[in-house]
């Protein structure tokens, strides 16, 4: 079989199944009612699940924080203090955009050291957001 460098570059179907059923198992486990969002490295769209009580606005959220921590390959808590580092205008630019948000609940995920995509998850506090999101990401830890 040959390798085709773009699916290698990007979740699979199976890995992003198994990361949305992990991270939906742990919400059940935190009584929280999220949305988890998961995209490929380019920050399109690869899986969504989300409880039905969940927030609306928590689609979006979720959303926003997996293209948050893919586009900047870091957590989105660790965002927000990079923002910290900078000056007001490269701040509010980068806050400007419409997709990036600055709230914890996001990780990118790799594969062999590349980056293959990213989860973000919304709708519990910070951090239940976080801890469902890296109960997700043991999906891919074996």
């Amino acid at each position: 079989m040959t390798s085709n460098s773009l699916t290698d570059q990007n979740l699979t179907a199976a890995e992003a199944n198994e990361i949305l059923a992990r991270a939906m198992k742990a919400a059940e486990k935190e009584s929280a009612d999220v949305a988890v969002a998961l995209v490929n490295a380019s920050g399109v769209l690869a899986g969504f699940l989300r409880t039905p009580a969940s927030f609306l606005a928590s689609v979006d959220y979720a959303r926003w924080k997996a293209w948050t921590a893919a586009s900047f390959n870091m957590p989105t808590a660790d965002f927000a203090a990079f923002l910290q580092t900078l000056d007001d205008v490269t701040r509010q630019g980068l806050l400007a955009h419409p997709d990036v948000t600055a709230l914890g609940g996001g990780f990118p995920i790799h594969r062999n050291g590349a980056l293959v995509g990213a989860i973000g998850v919304s709708g519990g506090d910070a951090r239940q957001d976080e801890v469902i999101a890296k109960a997700g990401l043991q999906a891919l830890e074996g």
